[in-house]
Formats: structure tokens, sequence, C-alpha cells
């Protein structure tokens, strides 16, 4: 008996694709570029194959636990520009995220290091925990004003999307995941990354910056269509007869005999 023709559905059997994002937890454009990227994801059909895997950047690793200096007012230091300026840019990426579904305060922002917080990130990672870590963390800063360098912030925030508080505040404490930080700035630089949010596709092709969700889908699309098995032409047995088969909307009927 002929085993059945079988096409290559089981997931458990097909290649996955890592993307590996670089990003940092005070860049407005990283969350916008997060929820443009699960667009694409979205609507990418082998979704179900791809492992995401969020890597740590400082924008500013010099910055102080706490500033006292509003985003505003730093953002026109920054820059070099006026206030006014300053407040025009915000209003405009403010109004960026929402159309991205994402609500900004940047008047409640608290220019701080995220040095402790990429920690608590790689940390929820061990527990498979680390989109809902990363998502927490940027709607905190963007949205809410938290001051990400307090340890008993991002304890309580950790707290929130399932992770033991006391092996939070005993990682902070000992700086366990201090070198996993540095490892991925490190990486970074390797790369020629420079801007986040960045997108490595399959450890081959790199997205720079929160592009649109079919620029997104479409670098997707193209790593799967170089790692994904084709399925190998059908080799034909026996020799076809008109007279077997029904082809074409019509069945040759065979001729009666006396």
């Amino acid at each position: 008996m002929t085993a059945p023709l079988s096409t290559l559905t089981d997931s458990a059997t097909l290649p996955r694709i890592t993307v590996d994002i670089w990003s940092d937890i005070a860049c407005p454009w990283c969350y916008i570029g997060k929820r443009r990227f699960e667009q694409a994801l979205g609507q990418f059909p082998q979704a179900a194959q791809v492992d995401v895997v969020w890597h740590s950047f400082e924008l500013d690793p010099t910055a102080p636990a706490v500033n006292p200096v509003g985003m505003r007012d730093g953002l026109a230091m920054k820059y070099g520009t006026s206030t006014d300026k300053a407040q025009g840019m915000l209003d405009s990426m403010t109004a960026t995220a929402a159309q991205e579904g994402l609500e900004y305060h940047f008047e409640r922002a608290s220019l701080a290091n995220t040095f402790q917080a990429h920690q608590v990130i790689h940390l929820a990672a061990r527990h498979g925990l680390q989109d809902a870590m990363k998502e927490r963390l940027l709607k905190a800063y963007m949205t809410e004003g938290e001051t990400l360098s307090d340890t008993d912030t991002l304890v309580r925030l950790a707290g929130q999307v399932g992770l033991d508080a006391q092996e939070v505040r005993d990682a902070l404490d000992a700086q366990t995941y201090a070198q996993a930080v540095r490892q991925d700035e490190a990486q970074a630089r390797a790369y020629g990354i420079q801007g986040v949010p960045f997108f490595v596709l399959g450890g081959k092709y790199g997205v720079s910056g929160a592009q649109d969700p079919a620029t997104l889908r479409g670098a997707l699309e193209q790593v799967w269509n170089e790692i994904a098995p084709q399925p190998a032409p059908l080799q034909l047995l026996g020799t076809p007869d008109a007279a077997d088969g029904c082809e074409d909307g019509s069945c040759a009927v065979p001729s009666l005999k006396d």
C-alpha cells in the first residue's frame, strides 16, 4: 500500500526565526517600534515560528540615577534648541505614538539611568517573561512617569508581571545581570548599531528604526523564504492514462462490453 502524500505542516519540524531587538526603555521610538513589530508579526503567517529576544541599549549610559531636569528642558539642552521647539518635538512624538494606540506623557517622565531596568529585563527572560517586562517598563516610563532607576519601583513593577519580588531585589543588589547588559551593548557596537530600535532577523538582516509594519513583515518573509524548505517536485509513478481518472470537470466512463 502506498503511503499518503503529505506536506510539511507540523510546526515542530519547521525552522525558526530569531529576531533580536536592541532598544532602550527611555526611547520613545522604541515603544512605537515594538507596536509596529507586533503588528507585522500578527500579519506574518509563520508567527508561531518566530522567537523574539530583547537586548539592552542605553542611549545615555552616563545619565544620573535621578535627574531633576524634565524631558522638555533636557531635550532643549541636548540639541541646543529652545524649549518651545523641544516641546514641539515632544508633541509631535506624542501624536505619532497615539497613532499606534500608545499614550505618552513626557511631562511626567523622569530622566533617569536605565541600567538597572535593563537588568530586570534579563532576569525576566529567565522566567519566560521578558516581553511582558519590557512592555511594563516602557509603559511605566512613557505613560506613568515612573523612576526606573529606583530599586523599589523596579521590584514593584516586576511583581506586576509575575516575578518574585525578593529575587528581583537580590539580583539588583548583587548586580547579577550587569554583565549581561554590558554584553548586549558590546554586541551592539560590534554590529555598528548607533540608534534604536534596531532589529536583527535571523542573525543576517538588520532593520534600523521603527519601520512601518509592512517593511518589518517583508523582512520576516525574506528570512523565512530563505530558510524554509521548499517541497520537492512530485515524481509521478506509472504511465498516465486519461481513461483512468477525471480531469477538467469531466470523467471518462469505461465502455460497456457485451
